[in-house]
């Protein structure tokens, strides 16, 4: 399910890429400073084969997607005034303390032993 997850969200692609831009930073470095080799492998101008079967196979997914129609959502007619109107009773409920010290019940006084027979 896993791997299911990851092909659907194009997380194969990326890891692709990753393997495509370690090994050509490690051919860079050969013929190389540091600099040169990390302009070179992602400037985009020098590709790798890989890079471009990358870049080939997104590109063939992308347009295998299907296109999401968006319709507009359409509201019914909201009434022109609207006004709110108090009940008819109206009554204030007493305070009711609920804190946990007013919940707390004492344990029966001896504790039952009728368990341990």
């Amino acid at each position: 399910m896993i791997v299911a997850l990851l092909a659907a969200t194009g997380t194969h692609w990326a890891a692709l890429q990753s393997i495509a831009w370690t090994t050509m930073l490690a051919n860079n470095l050969q013929s190389g400073s540091m600099s040169q080799a990390l302009e070179k492998t992602f400037d985009g101008k020098h590709p790798c084969p890989l890079c471009r079967a990358v870049a080939a196979g997104k590109e063939a997914e992308q347009k295998s997607d299907f296109t999401l129609e968006l319709k507009k959502l359409e509201y019914p007619p909201a009434p022109e005034r609207f006004a709110l109107v108090a009940p008819a009773q109206f009554r204030i409920l007493p305070q009711v303390n609920f804190s946990a010290e007013t919940l707390t019940q004492q344990p029966p006084v001896p504790p039952p032993r009728a368990a341990f027979i």
